[in-house]
C-alpha cells in the first residue's frame, strides 16, 4: 500500500521543529524521517535513505523547498531520483505536487533553470578570465600534479612511501606512481658476449726419423 512519508530538516538550533511535524501530519504523513541538526554543511543522509527505500506510489512530503534542497540543481536531482522510482513529491508551502500535470511542468522548468544557471556561471567565468588577462593577472589553471615532479623525486629519495608523498603534496597516489615511472631510467640489460671458440692448434705428427744404415754412409 502506498505511503505518505514526511521529510523533516531541522534548523541548526532545533527551532520550529514541532511546527514542521504538525504540518507534515496534517498533510497525511504516517511516517516522518528526520535529519540530525548539523553545524557543518547540510547532511542529507536520511533523505538519501528515504529515496532508496521509497516504493512506487509513495509520496514524499516536505514543508518547503528550503527544507529539502540546497539549491536548484540539488532540487532537480531529488525530483528526478523520486520520479525514476515512481515516487511523487509534495511541497506544502508552495502547493506543489509532482504527481499532477503542474508537477511535471515544474520538473521541466527546474531543468531549464538549472541549465540557465550553469550557462550564467560559465559566462561570468569567461568575463572574469578576460578581464584578468587584460590586467595581466590571469595565471591560468592551477598546476597539476606533474608540476610537483621535483618534490616527488626529492621525497622518494628520503625514503617516504608513495602514499605518504601523495598525502603530503595533496595529489593522488596514482600521480606519484606516474611521475616515478616517467622519471626512472630503465635498467640497461647487459648483452651477453658470446665468446668465439678458440681454434686449437692442430697437432702435427712427426714421422720418426730413420737412421741411415751403415752401408749407406760408407763411401768405400
Amino acid at each position: 500500500m502506498p505511503s505518505i512519508i514526511g521529510y523533516l530538516s531541522p534548523d541548526i538550533d532545533g527551532q520550529k521543529l514541532q511546527v514542521q511535524i504538525d504540518q507534515l501530519k496534517a498533510a497525511g504523513a504516517s511516517k516522518v524521517v528526520q535529519e540530525k541538526p548539523s553545524s557543518a554543511k547540510r547532511n542529507r543522509s536520511q533523505l538519501n535513505n528515504l529515496i532508496a527505500d521509497a516504493r512506487v506510489g509513495d509520496t514524499v512530503v516536505v514543508t518547503s523547498l528550503y527544507r529539502l534542497a540546497d539549491n536548484t540543481k540539488h532540487l532537480l536531482a531529488i525530483v528526478e531520483s523520486l520520479n525514476a522510482v515512481g515516487v511523487s513529491l509534495k511541497i506544502i508551502d508552495n502547493d506543489i505536487d509532482t504527481s499532477t500535470h503542474h508537477g511535471e511542468l515544474l520538473r521541466l522548468l527546474l531543468g531549464a533553470i538549472t541549465d540557465f544557471e550553469r550557462q550564467v556561471v560559465r559566462e561570468r567565468q569567461a568575463v572574469g578570465i578576460a578581464k584578468a588577462k587584460q590586467a595581466g593577472r590571469y595565471k591560468g589553471r592551477k598546476p597539476t600534479a606533474m608540476a610537483k615532479t621535483d618534490e616527488v623525486l626529492t621525497l622518494i629519495t628520503q625514503g617516504l612511501t608513495r602514499q605518504k608523498i601523495a598525502d603530503q603534496l595533496g595529489i593522488g597516489v596514482a600521480s606519484v606512481y606516474r611521475i616515478l615511472k616517467n622519471h626512472t631510467a630503465p635498467k640497461k640489460t647487459r648483452k651477453k658476449v658470446q665468446k668465439k671458440p678458440v681454434d686449437k692448434p692442430k697437432r702435427v705428427e712427426r714421422k720418426p726419423t730413420r737412421e741411415p744404415d751403415a752401408e749407406q754412409l760408407s763411401f768405400f
